[in-house]
């Protein structure tokens, strides 16, 4: 990170995973013996700001954690990569957020998320931190918490004049038409398809889904396709940006990845086709490896695949 390095402002989820490995799910009401435990930083707004702070950003977080015993090691997690939390609060007598994941031997997972603290982080928090949205190049936000607080950051940041990206993860049973008023929506197959009412199973339906999600007033719409890459529209006809070739391990973060990356090469200046092709070569690296955060790839490791 240098002084150049773009200001990247992620308004979103932090959370605690407790990672619970086992031959099978259990059926309701069955009790089994786990093969293994672990505690893992997580939550998808704290996963894409190491993201983008790996990949060159300078990262200003903004959200709330709990009082809990979790609380100081999410925090530390976050200043070791390098991310300023002077925007993140304690909230007293709250949780921090947990995901419990159950995780069978097959791959199949079963996950419970107890949102905590995340669901503290209100419109009011937005509005305190307004010169930190104000100062930022890109803002990048996800779903993990209140939608007033998302629809108050989006308003935040058309005000001061900063670009916006929106994850819209996880999508709401109802979808608030102002959280379209951004500049760019990042959702993947299945989140295209919610949020389009057409069905996202092969690349033509994800330029057709791409197509009709632009027509929403947005300014320019990336649909992440995992390993066949991504579909852009942004006004011009559709059109595919292509994968990066890797032996695929743990996919769980590579949205994640993608996103952080593509906020600080768009803040950098990059053409947006230029920096989803970016985004792609990192969201490949992270589904190569195993975990979300220990996963994210440097700035480093993203420029040598490009090379290639």
């Amino acid at each position: 990170m240098t002084s150049t390095s773009p200001k990247i402002v992620v308004i979103g989820s932090i959370n605690m995973d407790l990672v619970v490995r086992c031959d099978s799910l259990p059926r309701p009401g069955e009790t089994i013996l786990a093969k293994s435990s672990e505690e893992v930083c997580g939550g998808k707004g704290a996963n894409q700001a190491v993201a983008a702070a790996r990949a060159g950003g300078h990262v200003t977080m903004i959200g709330r954690v709990g009082d809990d015993v979790f609380a100081n090691r999410l925090l530390t997690n976050l200043t070791d990569e390098q991310i300023c939390c002077e925007a993140v609060q304690t909230t007293t007598n709250c949780p921090s957020g947990m995901a419990i994941v159950a995780v069978e031997q097959s791959g199949q997972n079963s996950i419970m998320v107890v949102p905590g603290a995340n669901a503290r982080l209100g419109a009011h928090d937005v509005r305190a931190f307004r010169n930190v949205i104000a100062a930022a190049d890109v803002v990048l936000l996800q779903l993990e918490i209140p939608m007033d607080t998302v629809a108050m950051a989006i308003q935040t940041a058309r005000e001061t004049g900063v670009r916006m990206i929106l994850d819209p993860a996880p999508v709401p049973h109802k979808f608030p038409d102002d959280l379209f008023n951004v500049d760019v929506l990042c959702p993947n197959e299945s989140e295209a398809a919610m949020l389009s009412g057409c069905p996202v199973e092969t690349i033509e339906e994800a330029a057709v889904a791409a197509d009709k999600l632009h027509q929403q007033s947005l300014r320019q719409v990336v649909v992440t396709l995992g390993d066949c890459g991504a579909m852009v529209s942004d006004g011009d006809s559709p059109s595919l940006i292509n994968p990066f070739e890797v032996t695929a391990v743990d996919t769980t973060a590579a949205g994640d990845a993608f996103a952080g990356a593509l906020a600080v090469r768009w803040a950098e200046g990059a053409d947006f086709r230029n920096a989803v092709h970016f985004a792609n070569a990192a969201g490949a690296l992270a589904a190569s490896r195993e975990g979300a955060q220990p996963g994210m790839p440097t700035r480093a490791e993203i420029d040598a695949i490009l090379k290639k």
